[in-house]
C-alpha cells in the first residue's frame, strides 16, 4: 500500500512496510511518537518537487475542489502501478480511480497514519527540514487566500471612489463656469441665452462667432439646427447689446474653451467609472445604474463596508440628517436615500416609490455581496432581480388601476340581478318592482325649505313685536311718573290755598277721571265684538280671527314704523305739557277772580 501526503514543497508517496499495523488503529500513535518508530511503519518511496509558487498554487487549488493537477497524474501514473493508494480525501480518490485506473482507500486508519506522517514530516523527507517547510506553508497559504477572495487590482473600489468625487467636482465647476460665460457675454448679446439653452452648445457657438456682427457671415450647421441658426442670425440683426472691445472677447474665448475642455474631461472620466463599476460591482450596476452605485460605495467607504450593511441601511444610505431629524422630533422617517435616483425608482408613481426602494435596496444589498465576496464575474444575478423588481412594478401599478376600476382586489364587482329569478325558469318570484319617480322629484326639499323660512319670519315677526311691546311699555311708564309728580305739585299748590278752594281741585280731579274713562271706552270700543243687522253676535271662530287680525295689522304698523311711534310718543307729551299749562293757568285766573270777589265783599 502507498500513501499519497501533499506538502507545500510538493507531493509523497510513503511505502507501508508493515500493513497489518494499521488493523490496531489505537497503537498507530505509539509507532509515530518518535522517529525511529515511525522509520519502521513507513518509507518514502518517491517525491515531486513543484517548481515555483504558482504550480504549488494551481495543484492546491485544484485539490480543494478535489481534482488532481496535470503534475500529480504523471507522477502517480510512473510509482502506482498495480499498487492500493490511501488518499486523505474520498473524492480524490474516486477520480483517480477513474481517470487512471488506480485503486484508493479512505477511511478511520488511513486518516490516523496521514496524521502521524504529518507529525513526523521532517524526519521521513530528508532534505527538507522545519525551517524551510514554515515559509513555504505560510506563502502558500497567503497566495491560496488572494486566489479565493479575487484579490487582484481590477477589484480595488479606492479608483471608483475617487472618481465619483472628481465627476461631481467637475459638474460643479462646469455648471460655475457655464453660468460665467452666458452672464459675461450676455452684455454683449442677451437674446442669446434664451435661443441656445444648453451650455456647451451655447459655449461652442459664442467661441465660433465673437462678435455678434458676424453671426450673418458665418454658418452654424455643424453645432445648431437649421431654426436655431435662423432664429439666431436674426436677433443678432436687432440686438439690444452693449459693444465689446476685441480685448474683452478673446478673455470670453478663453473661458468657452475652459468649459469645453472640462466637458470633454468629464465625458472620459464618467467612460471610466462605468467601466471600473462593471469589473468591480457588475450585479449592483445592473440594479441601480453607475452613478447610484459609485455613489453608495463612495458613502460606504468600500465595497467590502457597503457589503456588511442590511437593507434598511442601504435603503436611507444618504440621508442620515433627515432620519436623526424624525427620530429626535418623532416625524416618519426617510423612505429613501442615494438609492433614489434609481431609474426603476424614478418609473414607479409616488404611491409606490416607498415600496420599489425597499425592494430595490434588498436586493442591491444581496448584490453588493455577491459583488465583494462571491466568486463569478458576470452581472447574471442583477439582470434577474431587476427584471423581478419590474415585475413587482407592474403588478403595484396594476393593482391601481383594478382599485379604481372595481372592488379592493382589482376585479370588477357585478352584481346580481337574477336572485329572485326562478332556477331554470323565466318568470320571477316575486313582482317586479316598479320604478318610483316620486325619489327623484325636489318638492320635498322646496316645502321643507319653505317651512324653514316661514318658521324664520315668525320668529323675526315676534321678536319685533316683542320690541315695540317694550317700547311702548316705556312710554307708558314715564307718563304715569309724570302725571304722578304733577298731582303731587297741585297738591301742595292747594294744601296752600284756604278752605274754600278745596272743592274746585277735587271737582277738576273728577273731570279728569271721566275724561280718562271715556278714552278707556273709545279704545275698547275699537276693539270691541261687531254685531250683525239683526242685533246678533258673531261666531266666537271669527272673533278670535278679527281680533289676531287687527293685532298683527297693529304690530306691523309698529314694527314697520318704529321711529314714527316714538315720535308720535313725543308730540304727545308737548300736547299734554300746553294742556296742563293752560289748565294752571286757568285755575290761577279763577283764583285771582276768588281773590278779588273777597276784597270786594
Amino acid at each position: 500500500m502507498l500513501v499519497l501526503f501533499e506538502t507545500p514543497a510538493g507531493f509523497a508517496l510513503f511505502k507501508v512496510l508493515d500493513e497489518g499495523k494499521l488493523n490496531k488503529v489505537e497503537d498507530l500513535n505509539k509507532d509515530f511518537s518518535t522517529a525511529e518508530t515511525a522509520r519502521k511503519v513507513v518509507k518514502l518511496k518517491a517525491f515531486s518537487k513543484f517548481e515555483n509558487t504558482s504550480e504549488a498554487l494551481e495543484a492546491a487549488t485544484l485539490l480543494i475542489d478535489s481534482k488532481p493537477s496535470k503534475g500529480l497524474r504523471k507522477f502517480l501514473r510512473v510509482h502506482c502501478d498495480g499498487e492500493t493508494l490511501a488518499v486523505a480525501d474520498s473524492k480524490l480518490g474516486n477520480i483517480i480511480k477513474e481517470k487512471l485506473k488506480i485503486e484508493c482507500v479512505h477511511n478511520q486508519p488511513v486518516m490516523e497514519l496521514m496524521r502521524g506522517v504529518r507529525s513526523q514530516l521532517s524526519e521521513l523527507i530528508s532534505g527538507l527540514g522545519v525551517q524551510d517547510l514554515a515559509p513555504m506553508s505560510l506563502g502558500l497559504s497567503h497566495s491560496l487566500s488572494r486566489y479565493k477572495l479575487k484579490f487582484s487590482a481590477d477589484k480595488v473600489d479606492t479608483m471608483i471612489i475617487q472618481a465619483i468625487g472628481l465627476l461631481d467636482d467637475l459638474d460643479k465647476e462646469l455648471n460655475t463656469y457655464a453660468m460665467r460665460v452666458r452672464e459675461w457675454y450676455g452684455w454683449h448679446f442677451p437674446e442669446l441665452t434664451k435661443i441656445i439653452q444648453d451650455n456647451i452648445l451655447y459655449a461652442k457657438t459664442v467661441k465660433l462667432m465673437g462678435d455678434r456682427v458676424n453671426a450673418a457671415q458665418l454658418d452654424f450647421s455643424e453645432i445648431l439646427a437649421e431654426e436655431v441658426e435662423i432664429e439666431l442670425k436674426e436677433a443678432a440683426m436687432i440686438s439690444m447689446g452693449t459693444e465689446v472691445s476685441d480685448l474683452d472677447l478673446i478673455n470670453i474665448k478663453e473661458l468657452c474653451d475652459q468649459v469645453l475642455s472640462l466637458s470633454e474631461y468629464r465625458a472620459q472620466l464618467y467612460d471610466y467609472l462605468k467601466s471600473r463599476m462593471n469589473t468591480i460591482a457588475p450585479n449592483l450596476t445592473a440594479l441601480v445604474g453607475e452613478l447610484v452605485g459609485a455613489r453608495l460605495i463612495a458613502h460606504g467607504g468600500s465595497l467590502m463596508n457597503l457589503a456588511k450593511q442590511p437593507g434598511s441601511t442601504v435603503q436611507i444610505l444618504g440621508a442620515e440628517k433627515a432620519l436623526f431629524r424624525a427620530l429626535k422630533t418623532k416625524h416618519a422617517t426617510p423612505k429613501y436615500g442615494l438609492i433614489y435616483h434609481a431609474s426603476l425608482i424614478g418609473q414607479a408613481a409616488p404611491k409606490n416609490k416607498g415600496k420599489i426602494s425597499r425592494s430595490l435596496a434588498a436586493k442591491a444589498a444581496l448584490a453588493i455581496r455577491c459583488d465583494a465576496l462571491g466568486d463569478g464575474q458576470d452581472n447574471s444575478m442583477g439582470l434577474e432581480n431587476r427584471a423581478k423588481l419590474e415585475v413587482r412594478l407592474r403588478k403595484l401599478e396594476g393593482k391601481e388601476l383594478g382599485r379604481s376600476a372595481g372592488s379592493a382586489k382589482g376585479k370588477p364587482k357585478i352584481e346580481v340581478y337574477d336572485k329572485d329569478r326562478k332556477k331554470g325558469a323565466g318568470g320571477l318570484i316575486n313582482a317586479a318592482k316598479t320604478y318610483n319617480p316620486s325619489v327623484d322629484s325636489v318638492l320635498v326639499q322646496t316645502l321643507n325649505a319653505a317651512a324653514g323660512n316661514e318658521e324664520e319670519k315668525v320668529t323675526k315677526k315676534r321678536k319685533a313685536e316683542e320690541a315695540a311691546e317694550e317700547a311702548l311699555a316705556t312710554v307708558e311708564d314715564k307718563k304715569e311718573k309724570k302725571k304722578k309728580e304733577k298731582k303731587e305739585k297741585k297738591k301742595k299748590a292747594d294744601e296752600g290755598d284756604n278752605g274754600n278752594d278745596h272743592a274746585e281741585p277735587e271737582h277738576e280731579e273728577k273731570e279728569k277721571k271721566k275724561k280718562e274713562k271715556k278714552k278707556k271706552k273709545t279704545d275698547e270700543g275699537e276693539t270691541a265684538i261687531p254685531i250683525n243687522g239683526d242685533n246678533h253676535a258673531e261666531p266666537e271662530g271669527e272673533e278670535v280671527v278679527t281680533k289676531e287680525k287687527k293685532k298683527k295689522r297693529k304690530h306691523s304698523a309698529e314694527v314697520q314704523n318704529g321711529d314714527e311711534i316714538v315720535d308720535a310718543g313725543e308730540r304727545k307729551k308737548k300736547k299734554r305739557k300746553h294742556a296742563e299749562q293752560e289748565d294752571e293757568s286757568e285755575v290761577l285766573s279763577k283764583k285771582e277772580k276768588k281773590k278779588k270777589k273777597k276784597s270786594e265783599d
